[in-house]
């Protein structure tokens, strides 16, 4: 097991190594497996990058994502020009029913809401606003309203188990998964934060599941 040391040292070399993420104003500590990313940012997107990049690390446990977005005079916007170019980036998006989504701007911040069908639509959404200028973080609370029929709950179980099988990194006979009408619950252990991420984003692929509850434990080697 790493100690806190090799940790931060480890989740430091993962964010200097991806050219994508401004990590110069980022400052990193680690607890007993779990990370805490603070410090500052000038884009959102470097934000959320910044944490999808720990997660990767080999011994993380867990993230807490304190880091702060300040744009610098450049990227400053006004919440109308922000709302602006949310709601074009919303059309633009090939995988986005813009009609249905409904933006709103209160100092950088933005909250997405509305109706989908799919939970790929409202994970498009977000992220094809997440880059633009001024942003300094995102609420998602587009609520997915799925028209395919719900199934019963053991074809879910069925369908979410086959496709841990089928990903190699999920050790399926570590995994509980249990069905509540549409709503599905994911319980045990898997070995990494992409593994979780990985179990959750199988549920989510089952046909009628409209929510997903991840408390699967990442217990590290």
């Amino acid at each position: 097991m790493k100690t806190d040391e090799q940790l931060k040292q480890d989740v430091q070399a993962e964010l200097n190594w991806d050219p994508s993420i401004n990590d110069s104003g980022i400052v990193i500590s680690a607890k007993e497996g779990v990370v805490t990313l603070a410090g500052h940012v000038p884009f959102y997107a470097d934000k959320v990058s910044a944490e999808k990049a720990a997660k990767t690390v080999s011994g993380v446990r867990g993230v807490a994502n304190d880091i702060e977005v300040k744009p610098n005079m450049a990227h400053q916007r006004s919440d109308s020009d922000i709302a602006e170019s949310a709601v074009n980036a919303l059309r633009a998006s090939v995988a986005v029913p813009a009609d249905d989504v409904k933006v709103l701007v209160r100092d950088g911040w933005i909250t997405l809401e509305g109706n989908v069908a799919f939970r790929y639509q409202k994970s498009a959404a977000e992220s094809a606003v997440r880059s633009l200028w001024g942003v300094k973080g995102i609420t998602n609370s587009i609520s997915i309203t799925s028209s395919v029929p719900a199934v019963s709950p053991t074809i879910v179980r069925s369908k979410i188990q086959s496709a841990y099988q089928r990903h190699a990194a999920i050790d399926a006979n570590k995994v509980r998964v249990d069905v509540l009408g549409s709503t599905v619950t994911l319980t045990g252990e898997v070995h990494s934060w992409h593994e979780k991420d990985d179990a959750e984003n199988a549920a989510w692929a089952a046909p009628g599941v409209k929510s997903v509850h991840n408390h699967l434990c990442v217990v590290t080697l």
